[in-house]
């Protein structure tokens, strides 16, 4: 119109000032500006990977396509999720999700990830685990300007627990050092019950025996880091 020549390229509203447009806010204008972060990069892997693995999607949907899905929304709602967590394989984690048969709404919810992790720490190698370990104990040396090899003598008890419950700090370091079963012992009944499903003793004992090997290896990278 002659009298609006400013015009929104998302939703085609009209304007009379180019000032009015530039600031003009629309849902599709927002969308299409949100496309680079991190959050709504996750929501749309994990909008593709649905369409896949549940539907037999061939190929990727478009951001386009993602953008005026009627789950938008709620994809990039479990990719806040995602981002927050910092899951271990988040890949993994989008699949395992994607896949479990549980109601969209419900994708962000902590017991979901607990159950995955679980599951994951149990079952991954050991180097992989060993590597996380001593990954984590770095960044929190950094954090504390301390060595990496204190962390079990000084990191905070509910610190430690959060880690171990979210696999960084894997059972394959933290049962076969010294300084790693002490701080175990200070944990105190509520502490050691948000963690049992991960050091489940039954679990390890009978793991440690048949991969005598890994927990040579396990053993050793203690023992050299002085652990």
């Amino acid at each position: 119109m002659a009298d609006k020549p400013y015009v929104c390229e998302y939703c085609k509203t009209g304007y009379s000032r180019e000032k009015t447009l530039a600031v003009h806010m629309c849902q599709p204008k927002r969308r299409a500006l949100q496309k680079g972060e991190r959050r709504v990069q996750l929501g749309m892997y994990a909008f593709n990977q649905f369409y896949k693995l549940s539907a037999g999607a061939k190929k990727n949907k478009t951001y386009e396509e993602f953008c005026k899905s009627a789950y938008y929304n709620a994809f990039v709602k479990f990719g806040s999720f995602v981002s927050n967590v910092k899951p271990l394989y988040p890949e993994k984690y989008v699949d395992y999700v994607v896949t479990s048969g549980v109601k969209l709404d419900h994708w962000c919810r902590e017991e979901m990830y607990e159950k995955y992790a679980t599951e994951l720490i149990k079952k991954e190698g050991v180097e992989t685990a060993l590597e996380r370990s001593v990954n984590t104990m770095v960044e929190w040396s950094e954090d504390k300007s301390a060595p990496w090899n204190h962390y079990f003598a000084h990191v905070s008890l509910n610190r430690a627990v959060w880690h171990i419950k979210d696999g960084k700090i894997s059972p394959w370091l933290l049962l076969n050092c010294r300084s790693g079963k002490e701080m175990l012992s200070k944990l105190n009944d509520e502490q050691l019950e948000l963690i049992y499903n991960i050091i489940n003793p039954q679990h390890w004992s009978m793991r440690f025996k048949r991969q005598v090997t890994d927990v040579a290896l396990a053993k050793n990278v203690a023992k050299e880091s002085n652990l």
